[in-house]
């Protein structure tokens, strides 16, 4: 795939931010990070508003629902037993 070299321009804070995703060894320059973000913008673009509309309605449902007195464990014990009901 050929490349097309481009100037852009970011905050001090995007700067260091951008030198901070480097120096966690995850990219080896500045440009890697910015094609990661805009494959992830690309993907994210992807979606259908039909996805991205279930999704806010399940956010806005567990919202709704309240808190719960379960453990951490529990709430994942009982996903798991209603992902297992759903799939057998």
């Amino acid at each position: 795939m050929s490349m097309v070299k481009k100037s852009i321009s970011v905050t001090d804070q995007q700067d260091g931010w951008i030198k901070a995703q480097i120096k966690t060894g995850h990219f080896g320059n500045e440009s890697e990070v910015i094609r990661e973000l805009i494959r992830e913008r690309q993907i994210r673009e992807q979606e259908t508003p039909a996805e991205i509309e279930a999704i806010r309605a399940a956010l806005i449902k567990g919202e709704k629902s309240g808190f719960s007195d379960q453990s951490v464990d529990e709430i994942w014990e009982d996903t798991r037993q209603r992902h297992r009901s759903k799939h057998v």
